[in-house]
């Protein structure tokens, strides 16, 4: 059961909040900051009891659901889920934290949205039947759509109806190919749980069919060029909290579900589409880096890099190597923790300044220097600096996609350089220099609860860059299994385009 203790706490957390006074705000934000730790506490009892050297899933549950249409209540997680559930819970409770005084109206609703936004959220991530699965990703559209559209900024309706659009835009598609799946088993014995449809041998043009309606959700979330435009709007007019849960967590959704259904259910249509892949991932790193250098707004530029951050994860996924999947797995993380604490930073700046515009800055070193030292860590680990965090992913990425394509390489390691131009750029007219406006000469420093809020995402990020084998032994055996299914399960493809691992070293 510890799974759905897991999933279900957060929701029995919203249910306790219903019952107190709205009135009780420092209550209210007691219980929803206890509710939210102790679901980390026990997402660490999977961390401590998951076997590293076991393949298939652990910590199963499954019980029958609704048996007469082959849907079960089934749940699971593997070294692929497992890390990204950890991320969700480690971040969770960090984000309660931020809104202690930024959300101030209607607390009680924003408290019990962002509890059942954690329950969607990690549905999302151990859900092993394709009905319940799809019933996590559309259920957590709702309290994110709330917590933009009334916490949000001026233009939060306009953002949140254009979120969820774009969102159940790609679903749509997706359930069809669901529903695919389950009609093309045998009409006796057909369901919908993930091992069921696993076993299934498809036609390879009806792989690119399905595949091509599963990747449209998953490229909306991503998000991947063309289809981003969601992404700026929902990051700049969210609450600090929304922005940091949306880049933390909700982008990794797509790049999670390429991982789970994308590359196992259709081996050879993702062997085949990837050149196209890889080529709007590689597209997305340099718009998105070129995009993010001639934004005013900070919260703006934060938002562009994400395209060009999860561009980078999708490289390494479609690069079919294990190196490449590694790195990819754990920049899912790594992009979590250091655009989760920019965007903490940027909501803290705003809240003293009412400001996110660079050219309403300058100086600042010498006015708030613990802000100035956090952001200076971050914006390093943004970048990619060696001993910190982002440089692993993006090492094992660019080693993954050097087996693959030695130009899609190059172009990657091009957006690592625009990223040193962007993000030091904006620090350079933030932090340095003279104070250039009277009112940023008041500016107070961080306080204890901001500090204490950063302090375990700068922990994580120099213990992943210094030692991250236990972050990346954790996923080695669940990517060796996958790449192995992909390769069982693989039709014909033509010569240029087959799994690397198959290639003979070069």
């Amino acid at each position: 059961m510890l799974l759905s203790t897991l999933v279900w706490l957060p929701t029995l957390g919203a249910a306790a909040l219903l019952l107190l006074d709205r009135r009780d705000t420092r209550r209210l934000r007691q219980v929803a900051l206890a509710v939210t730790a102790v679901t980390f506490v026990v997402s660490g009892l999977l961390w401590i009891g998951f076997d590293r050297a076991r393949p298939g899933m652990q910590f199963v549950e499954q019980r029958a659901w609704i048996p007469g249409a082959g849907i079960s209540y089934h749940l699971g997680v593997d070294g692929i889920s497992l890390l990204l559930v950890l991320l969700t819970t480690f971040l969770a409770p960090l984000c309660i934290l931020s809104a202690w005084t930024q959300i101030t109206k209607r607390v009680k609703e924003f408290l019990v949205a962002m509890c059942l936004l954690e329950t969607g959220m990690l549905g999302v991530f151990v859900a092993l039947d394709l009905f319940l699965f799809f019933v996590f990703w559309e259920a957590m559209l709702i309290p994110m759509y709330l917590i933009i559209g009334v916490w949000g900024g001026p233009r939060r309706v306009y953002a949140a109806v254009k979120f969820i659009l774009y969102t159940m835009a790609g679903s749509a598609l997706m359930l069809l190919a669901i529903l695919a799946l389950y009609f093309l088993q045998d009409a006796g014995t057909a369901s919908f749980d993930y091992a069921a449809v696993m076993q299934l041998r498809l036609d390879p043009r009806l792989q690119v069919l399905l595949f091509l309606a599963f990747a449209l959700a998953f490229a909306i979330k991503v998000p991947m060029v063309p289809f981003h435009t969601w992404l700026p709007d929902a990051h700049v007019e969210a609450p600090t909290a929304g922005s940091v849960i949306l880049a933390g967590v909700l982008l990794k959704m797509g790049t999670y579900g390429f991982l789970r259904f994308g590359l196992p259910l259709f081996p050879d249509a993702a062997v085949r589409l990837a050149p196209v892949v890889v080529a709007l991932a590689l597209v997305g790193i340099l718009y998105g880096a070129w995009v993010s250098t001639v934004q005013p707004d900070m919260k703006k530029l934060i938002a562009y890099s994400s395209v060009s951050h999860l561009g980078f994860v999708m490289l390494g996924l479609f690069s079919f190597t294990p190196q490449g999947l590694v790195g990819g797995i754990v920049q899912m993380v790594n992009h979590g923790l250091s655009t989760g604490a920019l965007f903490l930073l940027i909501g803290m700046i705003y809240e003293r300044r009412h400001s996110r515009l660079i050219a309403d800055f300058g100086g600042l070193w010498a006015v708030v220097p613990v802000f100035s030292a956090i952001l200076m860590v971050v914006t390093f680990s943004s970048i990619g600096l060696p001993g910190l965090n982002g440089f692993v992913g993006e090492f094992l990425i660019l080693v993954g996609a050097f087996q693959w394509s030695r130009p899609a390489a190059v172009l990657g390691t091009a957006g690592i350089v625009f990223a040193a131009v962007y993000l030091l750029w904006m620090y350079q007219r933030v932090v340095f220099g003279e104070v250039r406006h009277e009112e940023n000469r008041r500016l107070p420093d961080l306080d204890a609860r901001e500090i204490w809020t950063l302090v375990p995402i700068l922990v994580l990020i120099v213990w992943i860059g210094v030692y991250p084998k236990p972050f990346t032994a954790v996923t080695e055996t669940a990517v060796a299994e996958l790449l192995q299914v992909v390769r069982e399960k693989r039709a014909a493809a033509p010569a240029p385009w087959r799994v690397a691992a198959e290639r003979p070293p070069r």
